[in-house]
């Protein structure tokens, strides 16, 4: 849906870190988020018996424990269609309803944008 040579350098950036850590970790899902001073937050889906968090939920919790005050975008790679309320929300908590929520497949390709609004 997106061309890759259309695609923001850091857009690609914070796409390849989240695919590389779902392939790495073999995880569901992979996602990173880029701070307000351009930092990157990168992590997998989380399934203890104890805590489920999604990647992208992670992520932005670990922006948050690093100091993050804001985001400037998400990316998630993952099979879903979408992105959930709950990873909509996450990102929105942080980042504000504008933010964009990248969503790409296994192989990368960008199938939508969205906003965390």
């Amino acid at each position: 849906m997106s061309d890759a040579a259309t695609l923001d350098p850091q857009d690609r950036k914070i796409i390849t870190l989240a695919r590389s850590t779902r392939a790495r970790n073999g995880v569901p899902e992979g996602a990173a988020v880029r701070d307000e001073t351009g930092r990157t937050y990168v992590a997998g889906s989380v399934a203890l018996a104890s805590l489920k968090l999604s990647a992208l939920q992670t992520a932005v919790a670990m922006a948050v424990a690093s100091g993050a005050t804001s985001l400037e975008a998400a990316a998630v790679v993952t099979e879903a269609v979408s992105a959930s309320d709950a990873d909509r929300a996450a990102v929105r908590d942080l980042g504000g309803p504008a933010t964009p929520i990248l969503l790409a497949g296994p192989d990368g390709e960008v199938r939508a944008t969205l906003t965390a609004g």
